[in-house]
């Protein structure tokens, strides 16, 4: 019968509570990707640091200061526009086609507008240096990873955080990175290096802001490099820079 049936206990399901605090790693990396001290340390650690350049060789050490943070943090690697594109070799032949057409575009065009001097003094040293040619080959390769990984990447990424997405907000992080990129390179090659530098940047800036890719303009901000050392190398930039205007 029913009433003689034997009546289990009610079993009491207890909530699971929640952790109080997160684990040290999260804690860490929580600290990493924010913007109190230890967040603040990190972006001037990576941006102040930039390229360094031991016995004559370039190192990106900026770049890889970048991708320790990622790591660190936990920030997902698309955040700063490590993303596969649709098409890995339609990426690099655009991104060379590209940087190739800009630099003689800026070389021809642009520079002479602004005044400049049509030889790059800075590295007018590398004209016929064979000796010096696998180190600039290198640097040249390693700037176009490195700065595109900082500048573009990382710096969107940070910027991003603190004034949002929208099209007014991507337009300031667009000239503040490019000021900073021209800065960047005022010391090694002066004023006009400085404007071409900070005109590049606005260009890949509103090219990364649209896209959120990275590796197209790595390979065109490495072509443009490249391009620029041939013009040294075989003592073109005067005869480049006439092209236009004689």
């Amino acid at each position: 019968m029913a009433s003689d049936r034997l009546k289990l206990p009610e079993q009491v399901v207890q909530p699971v509570e929640a952790p109080s605090e997160l684990p040290p790693d999260d804690g860490f990396a929580a600290e990493l990707r924010g913007f109190g001290p230890l967040g603040i340390l990190a972006i001037l650690f990576i941006l102040l640091t930039g390229n360094i350049s031991l016995d004559g060789v370039m190192l990106p050490v900026g770049a890889l200061l970048t991708l320790t943070w990622m790591r660190l943090s936990r920030t997902p690697w698309h955040e700063i526009g490590y993303a596969r594109p649709r098409s890995w070799i339609g990426a690099v032949v655009v991104g060379v086609a590209f940087g190739v057409a800009f630099k003689f575009l800026m070389k021809a065009l642009v520079m002479p507008l602004l005044g400049a001097d049509p030889v790059n003094h800075a590295y007018h040293y590398l004209a016929g240096n064979k000796a010096a040619l696998p180190a600039a080959v290198w640097m040249m390769f390693a700037a176009g990873f490195g700065e595109e990984t900082v500048y573009r990447g990382y710096m969107f990424e940070r910027l991003g955080k603190l004034v949002g997405s929208g099209a007014l907000a991507k337009g300031a992080i667009v000239l503040l990175t490019s000021a900073w990129f021209g800065v960047g390179h005022y010391a090694s090659q002066g004023l006009a290096g400085a404007e071409q530098a900070m005109l590049v940047g606005l260009v890949y800036g509103a090219i990364y802001a649209s896209t959120h890719r990275i590796f197209m303009l790595m390979c065109a901000h490495t072509a443009f490099d490249l391009t620029a050392l041939a013009m040294i190398y075989w003592n073109l930039e005067s005869r480049v820079a006439h092209l236009v205007f004689r």
